[in-house]
């Protein structure tokens, strides 16, 4: 069997959830040789539970917004697992068409309405949940590609508009800018490796099926967000455990699906864990080609200080030290968007247009074309090159802001949910 038609026995997600079935024709990745990037969980009944929350509930005479969550039937939803949403602690849950015959939930309504992106749109201005890492890595990408944007102007203006030059414009703000700019992709990209090492293994469902009774008409199940424990929730400390992880005596794993004797917060994965999991996750592949390429990247950052670069007369010591290093990270920061864009998608060569993620590997990977365009025109001193160099990094600075700001909207949206096409 291909590897990306099957979850490893000690990673599939929601193992120990019985009200989750994982339908095992719906496990799919991109690539054969890789791990699974999505699988469908059809929520299943448990009428004895049912029921005897039903006379509980009854006999108590409990108003319906204080039940508590049960596993009742709910046969209009699904749960779609991807290693990306697994990542940022988000919960996605897929609303079939309701019939006449078969009303018995009441399912959120989809988050990709206009009201609940404009909603979300404005918790990007009143909410900073710095706890979070998924929402560190996007704002600290966004505020990075914000200076790369300004880089971009002094870089250019001066061929667009050589009037508005003024002296040290290109060596100090462009040179300065760069060094900034550089180093916070490099703190960003920490922080996307170090969420990439800390997904939540046994997966969680984050929403609770809970039964309203309406006297002896019956009731309905009414599907709402629930307690989460992705270390994303924790709003004690960035590093900490899992919300709900502590660890229970006689236990054979952790409360968040760890094996034993690990942490759920780690800051490397083991040699084991390195060589079985995540050598073969397109996810931990492609945080990886981001770290690589802008720790490469750096290098060109900081050789464009002021003091630096007016000192590296020598052309051959100027590309080694200046260019060359921006064309290995530009070349880093191609394959982590193709990878991230490919992640989202069920066939390597098949676009998911209707999955954020995907965009957002797409802008990345305009960007990173953008950055690696730079320093090859960069090569020559020739005014048409020179210009085309400015230019490729002012449309690749947006280009990565644009993905950044996609990727703080995506941080802040914990529990999207979909409506399913009609079959």
């Amino acid at each position: 069997m291909p590897r990306n038609a099957a979850f490893h026995p000690e990673r599939e997600p929601f193992r120990n959830t019985p009200e989750l079935q994982l339908d095992n024709s719906k496990i799919n990745g991109p690539f054969a040789f890789l791990n699974p990037t999505q699988a469908h969980y059809d929520h299943v009944a448990n009428e004895k539970t049912a029921a005897a929350s039903s006379d509980v509930s009854q006999d108590a005479d409990i108003p319906a917004e204080h039940t508590q969550p049960s596993t009742v039937a709910a046969s209009g939803i699904a749960y779609k697992w991807t290693s990306r949403n697994n990542r940022k602690g988000r919960h996605a849950l897929v609303v079939k068409p309701s019939s006449d015959t078969d009303a018995r939930y009441t399912a959120p309504a989809p988050t990709t309405s206009s009201k609940a992106i404009l909603h979300n749109i404005g918790r990007m201005l009143t909410h900073y949940p710095v706890w979070d890492v998924s929402y560190l890595v996007a704002y600290v990408f966004t505020w990075g590609s914000v200076i790369w944007v300004i880089n971009a102007f002094f870089a250019l203006l001066p061929f667009a508009n050589p009037k508005s030059e003024f002296p040290g414009e290109v060596l100090y703000g462009g040179g300065i800018t760069a060094f900034i700019g550089a180093t916070v992709f490099e703190i960003g990209s920490i922080l996307l490796m170090l969420e990439a090492v800390n997904e939540n293994r046994a997966g969680c469902f984050g929403w609770a099926v809970e039964k309203l009774y309406h006297g002896e008409q019956g009731g309905t199940s009414q599907v709402t967000p629930d307690n989460c424990t992705h270390h994303h929730q924790n709003k004690g400390n960035l590093v900490g455990k899992a919300v709900g992880s502590e660890k229970i005596a006689g236990d054979s794993a952790d409360a968040d699906g760890t094996p034993p004797g690990t942490k759920s917060w780690v800051w490397w994965p083991s040699i084991h864990e390195l060589r079985t999991h995540y050598l073969h996750d397109l996810g931990f592949l492609a945080c990886s080609a981001q770290m690589f390429g802008a720790t490469i990247f750096w290098i060109s950052g900081f050789t464009a200080l002021p003091g630096i670069y007016d000192n590296l007369s020598p052309t051959r010591v100027l590309n080694g030290v200046y260019w060359v290093p921006q064309v290995i990270g530009g070349t880093g920061f191609i394959v982590s968007g193709s990878l991230f864009m490919i992640e989202t998608q069920k066939h390597w060569w098949q676009p998911a247009f209707g999955v954020l993620g995907w965009h957002i590997g797409f802008w990345n990977l305009i960007g990173g074309l953008g950055f690696t365009l730079c320093p090859i025109f960069g090569f020559s001193t020739v005014h048409w090159r020179e210009y085309q160099a400015s230019c490729s990094t002012f449309w690749g600075s947006w280009a990565f802001l644009i993905g950044s700001v996609l990727q703080w909207y995506e941080s802040l949206e914990k529990h999207p949910v979909e409506k399913a096409k009609e079959s």
